[in-house]
């Protein structure tokens, strides 16, 4: 008799601890799989591109601030692309390898999420994209279509910051020069892009979420200055938070094979962050 108190003990944690496993599993069922009630990298939303494949091989390195009045959030950014076909065609990884949020508690029970901030190190999603040169003309338009696959590779779904479940989407990009000096070295263009947008979801009964992906900018190049603004998003049919709208600005500075960029993202409707962003591209 004298260990019943050690076994009630025992028993009365092991208790707490199953209790705890099962409140966070069972708030796993309760999670909005759209873009308004998760991270800031949990959707990522299409980049609208020049029209142009990418001849180059590029690393880039950035480190991304999110901010908005729920959510804090800090994460560092990689990307390879390795072009081929003569320029006509390429592939690009891009790897978000670290996350760190904290959020409030009003944002934490908004998105059925578990903490307010995550007690390991954790790392994002990992996206595929293979793109292809459809048409190149200066006298009508540059035109390539992208094809890209997101892993669920992520970390902490049980806080909402990734969905560990997969997405894909394709897109179709035109671009054309409105304005371009003799030199080749000053120029205005203007782009657009259309394309199919699809996430799987933890609803039994609609397993995907469909979405229209559109976007629509211009850049400007001065010499080794290069200023680009756009506005790109997608539009989900069960409008509950699946319709994001994401304003860009990025300015570069190019010195040979070295680039700098700075970049200032602005959220909309179900998009919520602010995000600042610097970031260093070596070309090849």
């Amino acid at each position: 008799m004298r260990y019943f108190p050690v076994l009630l003990f025992f028993l009365f944690s092991l208790s707490i601890l199953t209790a705890k496993a099962e409140s966070w599993r069972d708030k796993m069922a309760l999670l909005t799989y759209s873009p308004r009630y998760f991270g800031p990298s949990a959707f990522p939303i299409p980049e609208l591109r020049t029209g142009k494949a990418a001849t180059r091989y590029e690393v880039e390195l950035r480190g991304q601030y999110h901010s908005y009045t729920g959510d804090k959030t800090k994460d560092l950014f990689a990307r390879v692309l390795i072009p081929f076909v003569k320029g006509r065609a390429g592939v690009e990884v891009n790897c978000l390898i670290v996350e760190d949020y904290k959020t409030t508690p009003e944002t934490r029970d908004e998105r059925n999420a578990v903490d307010t901030e995550s007690p390991v190190s954790y790392n994002g999603d990992v996206v595929i994209c293979a793109f292809f040169q459809l048409l190149k003309s200066e006298k009508w338009v540059d035109a390539m279509i992208s094809l890209n696959l997101k892993t669920a590779s992520g970390g902490r779904v049980c806080d909402a910051r990734f969905t560990d479940a997969a997405a894909y989407w394709m897109d179709v990009t035109a671009g054309r020069d409105l304005l371009k000096n003799a030199r080749g070295d000053a120029s205005l263009r203007f782009q657009a892009m259309a394309g199919f947008y699809c996430w799987m979801t933890n609803n039994m009964i609609h397993r995907q979420n469909d979405a229209i992906s559109y976007g629509a900018g211009f850049t400007g190049i001065y010499r080794n200055i290069t200023l680009s603004t756009n506005l790109s998003g997608f539009y989900g049919y069960e409008n509950n938070g699946d319709r994001p709208l994401l304003w860009r600005n990025t300015l570069q500075y190019t010195y040979r094979k070295n680039t700098l960029s700075l970049r200032y993202n602005h959220g909309i409707k179900d998009y919520l962050y602010d995000t600042y962003s610097i970031a260093y591209i070596r070309y090849f």
